[in-house]
């Protein structure tokens, strides 16, 4: 069986954050490819200040020398309307069949959340879930959401590939504190954001004058 991971985000714009987690993943599970997908119209958040067309090429320069196993999925660009991620998987299932093991990876903070996504409950139904762990922090998760989980959670990334979806496993991760809100932020006060996203990103950001104060 194969194992398919999806990451979701608006990715405006992509950064070393990103990239590292990813990659952890990746080298931490049975993982054959990650999928980025870039969120057209998030429901809990403001609109994206860069275009998607944008983005999508910002995440292009970030990934030209990356892990092959990282892929760009833009699904959520092409379909009008809230991204919803629970669309996304069922759009996912029927690109990739029921027979590939689909794991959505969320940040602890993002997985606490759960039970203010739309119809969250059926997320479990069409994948795993892989929950990034921060070292020394209890998540506190709501009632409702934990008695969803309580039952689903496996000890070890091997376990997503004994069937397609359901289980629900926490991987420990690298926490960059990097976040797109202060890369666009720095940018935008005329300030240098090297280091933080990689040096071809910066650069196509440069060339099109994006995140600036104009």
């Amino acid at each position: 069986m194969r194992l398919i991971g999806v990451f979701g985000g608006t990715f405006d714009p992509i950064h070393y954050g990103h990239l590292r987690m990813a990659q952890e993943v990746l080298d931490a599970t049975p993982m054959q490819q990650l999928r980025l997908i870039p969120c057209h119209i998030p429901p809990h958040r403001d609109e994206p200040g860069a275009s998607s067309s944008v983005r999508v090429q910002l995440m292009e320069a970030a990934l030209a020398h990356a892990d092959p196993r990282l892929e760009i999925d833009t699904r959520e660009l092409d379909r009008p309307g809230p991204s919803y991620m629970v669309d996304t998987l069922i759009s996912l299932r029927e690109t990739l069949g029921q027979d590939v093991s689909l794991a959505l990876i969320l940040g602890v903070d993002a997985a606490q959340g759960l039970p203010e996504w739309s119809r969250w409950t059926q997320l479990t139904s069409l994948a795993h879930l892989i929950i990034l762990g921060r070292p020394g922090y209890s998540p506190d998760w709501p009632k409702a959401l934990e008695d969803h989980l309580s039952a689903r959670w496996r000890p070890h990334p091997d376990q997503l590939l004994k069937q397609p979806q359901g289980f629900v496993i926490e991987l420990p991760v690298t926490q960059l504190e990097i976040s797109a809100s202060k890369i666009r932020r720095l940018l935008k006060q005329g300030h240098s954001a090297a280091y933080l996203t990689p040096e071809p990103v910066l650069a196509e950001i440069e060339r099109r004058g994006l995140y600036r104060d104009d």
